[in-house]
């Protein structure tokens, strides 16, 4: 379960939305993490890999 607070534009944008295509807000919310979550973990993890490697200590671990 997931609960979360969207600045009051994209709440408006997606009720709207939702209203005009019959679909639920839910579904877009899922739509979008799920077209994107694959591009955003990369992206996190890449970074984080990159952070570590930047501290001499991780070197000799």
């Amino acid at each position: 379960m997931l609960a979360l607070k969207l600045p009051e534009e994209i709440e408006n944008r997606l009720a709207k939305l939702a209203a005009k295509t019959g679909r639920t807000k839910i579904y877009y919310v899922r739509e979008a993490i799920l077209e994107h979550f694959d591009e955003m973990e990369e992206k996190y993890l890449t970074m984080e890999h990159l952070e570590k490697a930047d501290k001499p200590e991780s070197w000799i671990k």
